[in-house]
């Protein structure tokens, strides 16, 4: 197990960790019944937050983040000297946790894409896991929630049993949702991105040689040109700017300030 504790990466506090480290962080905190946010973070996840001091606040008070993409853990290596043989990465992390909650019986919710992905995810993890006990699944609403509508739904987390809640609504939002929900609900929230799609066989993933060479944005862009091309030519080229500086004696903050107002999306 590896656990080399919080380093900043851009003013981000990823922590260098292995995948067994973070399975028994989470689970313990399941069985203990603790508030604990959990999100894996690839370059433009660390950039929404060294960008945004109110979502540095966030992100910087989560009790896991794990280095989801190959730049990020290479960022780590460098700056700290973490030698990590390996990222963390989120459907990997997310496969991981529902083999641990399947063998040790702990119910999980899926909140989070649509109707349509959640019922081939369901499909999907019963023929992986045939022990799996799901205490609930809920589609984004693809907005933000309502007050009542936010009490509402960590009602029906707390009643429904579950001991895990993995929200997929894509980055920010899902890592906001994670953030104003903690305080309410005693179990881990893990942000898993877009996980839910990959399992569920509705989206694919990079081939593997892609993913080891952190080439997963390039393979993205080919399919979603117009939409990420702005985001990958910007996060990027700052992210390595930024990681360069920084290896060069530049100090990035890791403070932030604290949210004024909820923003909890669905």
């Amino acid at each position: 197990m590896i656990d080399k504790g919080k380093m900043n990466v851009a003013g981000i506090l990823i922590d260098a960790v292995d995948y067994e480290t973070a399975v028994a962080r989470v689970v313990k905190a399941a069985y203990e019944g603790l508030p604990f946010a959990v999100s894996a973070l690839a370059v433009h996840g660390t950039m929404t937050g060294a960008t945004d001091s109110e979502h540095r606040y966030r992100l910087n008070s989560f009790d896991l983040l794990v280095p989801d993409g190959q730049p990020v853990r290479w960022a780590l290596n460098l700056l700290h000297r973490a030698m990590l043989p390996d990222r963390v990465y989120g459907p990997e992390l997310t496969l991981r946790l529902l083999a641990a909650a399947a063998e040790r019986q702990l119910p999980v919710y899926f909140y989070g894409t649509t109707a349509e992905v959640l019922d081939r995810l369901r499909t999907s993890l019963h023929e992986r896991f045939p022990g799996i006990r799901i205490a609930g699944m809920e589609p984004s609403k693809f907005r933000r929630l309502t007050i009542d509508e936010w009490i509402d739904l960590a009602g029906r987390v707390k009643d429904s049993g579950a001991q895990i809640l993995f929200a997929g609504l894509g980055c920010p939002r899902q890592e906001v949702f994670a953030f104003e929900l903690r305080p309410h609900l005693s179990m881990p929230i893990v942000a898993v991105g877009a996980a839910f799609p990959f399992i569920a066989g509705t989206l694919r993933q990079a081939p593997p040689w892609m993913q080891k060479r952190g080439l997963e944005w390039l393979f993205r862009l080919t399919r979603e040109p117009r939409r990420l091309f702005r985001r990958y030519a910007v996060t990027n080229t700052q992210y390595t700017l930024r990681v360069l500086c920084q290896a060069l004696g530049s100090r990035f903050p890791t403070d932030g300030r604290q949210p004024q107002s909820v923003m909890l999306f669905g």
